[in-house]
């Protein structure tokens, strides 16, 4: 089925390339710049922790938005196969080939509907509540933004370059802040302290585990709220307003499955990156969360926490549910109407 795997790399690059032609300076110019570093790192193969060489980034750059100002208009190449070509997000069918060889793929569409496409070594693959968990390895080809896990047409996929290059992104802007935080928490639990990789390579187990079992709480949200709920997200156009929804189905996923899953394992590093980590809108919706964790902290008991998320999962059904209503209501306007909710109505849907 394969017989040029050099070929296929390049193929799936160029995608990435295209992808991030059309999208990548959607983002503020922070996290452009955030994002550009580190794609840099790895495509140049650069190690953690070594200094990026400043004038060579810059032309790196400079040189990477030439290249999209060329590309973005392209259409996506189909993959190439010595059976036949296959469309770049058929990953189900471009599996069925690589999987064998100990390759993976993946394609769809994340946040804000831009493309993703990646092509890695397969670490291992197993099967969780039916579904399969597809592990990632070293990546051949990548697009800019790299979700550490997600669910792609059924199947979760994580990707462990990913993981390990998200926590020593988190390592190192907590060397520029306050030590006693949640973050901090997590990394003393972790005896970061003791031996950085020894301390990274236990997170990188750890905080892996838990992104699986927050990518299968979505599976069961999704189950519970049915086909409405898809239908609606895809058809959402306001940033806001999807930011609100995902916000709102995350949470009901870790009330479900993440949060419950690491009181009872008393994954305690976990739970102190997990609140570390709750931000934003997500933060905003959930301020009971937060209160629940400083609680922890003084009194050394889980149980006040427990009760919260486990009150939780009923109030975020609920606030799904009151979101599908919204939107379904007059779905000529209910993107807007949306929009208007995660702008000024936010009391209805806090826990």
């Amino acid at each position: 089925m394969l017989e040029n795997l050099s070929a296929l790399i390049d193929t799936v690059q160029k995608n990435c390339t295209i992808a991030d032609a059309r999208h990548a300076r959607d983002m503020t110019i922070c996290t452009f710049l955030l994002e550009m570093r580190e794609y840099y790192r790895w495509e140049m193969e650069i190690p953690y922790g070594a200094r990026l060489p400043k004038d060579e980034l810059g032309d790196w750059l400079n040189a990477r938005e030439s290249l999209w100002d060329t590309v973005e208009e392209e259409e996506f190449a189909p993959l190439p196969f010595s059976a036949a070509d296959i469309d770049p997000f058929e990953a189900n069918d471009v599996n069925r080939a690589l999987l064998p060889l100990g390759l993976v793929y993946s394609s769809g569409l994340g946040r804000f509907r831009k493309p993703h496409f990646v092509l890695a070594e397969l670490r291992r693959s197993e099967m969780r509540e039916g579904v399969q968990i597809l592990v990632a390895g070293c990546e051949y080809a990548r697009d800019l933004i790299a979700p550490p896990a997600a669910m792609r047409d059924g199947a979760i996929f994580l990707r462990m370059d990913a993981v390990r290059r998200l926590l020593w992104n988190k390592y190192e802007e907590w060397q520029w802040q306050e030590k006693d935080t949640a973050l901090g928490r997590a990394f003393t639990y972790y005896g970061f302290e003791r031996n950085v990789e020894r301390g990274l390579d236990r997170m990188e187990e750890a905080e892996s585990e838990v992104m699986i079992l927050h990518e299968i709480g979505e599976v069961r949200a999704e189950r519970l709220l049915g086909e409405d709920w898809n239908t609606m997200l895809g058809h959402l156009s306001s940033k806001h307003a999807e930011l609100l929804a995902r916000a709102v189905r995350d949470h009901l996923a870790d009330c479900m499955v993440t949060l419950p899953t690491l009181l009872e394992r008393e994954a305690l590093g976990s739970l102190h990156f997990y609140l570390a980590n709750l931000s934003g809108l997500r933060r905003a919706l959930f301020p009971a969360l937060p209160q629940a964790y400083e609680d922890w902290l003084t009194h050394h008991d889980t149980t006040k926490l427990a009760k919260v998320v486990s009150a939780a999962e009923e109030h975020w059904m609920n606030a799904a549910q009151q979101l599908m209503t919204t939107f379904h209501r007059d779905a000529a306007k209910g993107d807007a109407n949306l929009t208007l909710l995660a702008g000024s109505d936010l009391a209805s849907l806090k826990r």
